[in-house]
């Protein structure tokens, strides 16, 4: 069987690292390809795709594409309105796209490795797909109110709708808010969605709590490893998740609703450590 990662640019991909090393853990007979591919063409790359596809990863700028294209959208994620995974149902002409976002579990498992499994007050840094799934996310761990920071509130219409859908009241705030550094202090959990340089304006005003700090930071952008809220953040006394836990436990969902198995988890994480030591 055949699966892949889409995107463009798409060769900075770590996926085929972690699907591969679990197709050999697993003793699978299955190849995984990272494929160029644009918004304009996706489309034309899903009908041209046989009954040799197992499944795909979709990464940006084809989340929402991927949403409007598949046939059959598992329910939160068409409360999201956007997918990072298709997988195939029936056969030839019979066949059709199921999308699924295993984003949110992917978020919501890296917050639990670092001890958070429930909380009751999150914040969002951001307003695009991932921010959306990232208060969906939130809305697993238990946060009905969480509060939202972005650049534009023009641009937070998706991320507004999609989470008065799943029951969420958003407190939208500016990304230049003064109470927002007092906000992420104090909260559970916190998910920062934005540029490391969009992010760290916040380091200082983290880094001088010593200590108070009670929740999990997740940075979903994973390079550098660490980026300057995440050591201030440590440094204030809380916990901070690098992006690429988020990566791994996201994909190890995609492996299960594409195989119907399990994933190995460790075997994948093991691969990822070593590609991460090498760079």
């Amino acid at each position: 069987m055949r699966a892949a990662v889409l995107g463009h640019p798409i060769a900075h991909s770590l996926s085929p690292v972690l699907h591969r090393a679990a197709y050999e853990a697993a003793g699978l007979d299955w190849t995984y390809d990272a494929i160029d591919v644009d918004e304009p063409d996706l489309a034309g790359f899903l009908a041209g795709c046989g009954d040799e596809w197992g499944g795909l990863s979709l990464t940006m700028p084809l989340k929402v594409e991927a949403a409007r294209l598949a046939d059959f959208i598992e329910p939160q994620a068409r409360l999201v309105g956007a997918i990072n995974t298709l997988v195939p149902s029936g056969h030839g002409a019979y066949r059709q796209w199921v999308g699924a976002n295993t984003d949110i579990h992917g978020i919501v498992a890296a917050i639990a490795e670092a001890g958070c499994s429930t909380a009751a007050t999150g914040v969002v840094l951001g307003g695009g797909a991932t921010a959306t799934s990232a208060i969906a996310a939130l809305g697993r761990l238990g946060v009905t109110r969480p509060v939202v920071a972005v650049r534009s509130r023009g641009r937070a219409g998706a991320l507004l709708r999609a989470a008065s859908k799943m029951g969420l009241s958003v407190r939208l705030v500016d990304l230049a808010d003064e109470a927002l550094p007092e906000a992420m202090i104090a909260a559970d959990a916190v998910i920062s969605t934005v540029p490391h340089a969009a992010s760290e304006v916040f380091a200082d005003a983290v880094a001088v709590t010593r200590g108070h700090i009670p929740g999990v930071l997740l940075d979903v952008v994973y390079s550098p490893p660490v980026s300057v809220l995440a050591a201030a953040w440590t440094e204030g006394g809380g916990r901070a998740v690098n992006g690429t836990r988020m990566l791994l436990h996201q994909a190890a969902e995609q492996f299960r609703l594409m195989t119907s198995r399990e994933a190995p988890v460790a075997a994948m994480d093991s691969a990822l450590g070593d590609v991460l030591h090498r760079s």
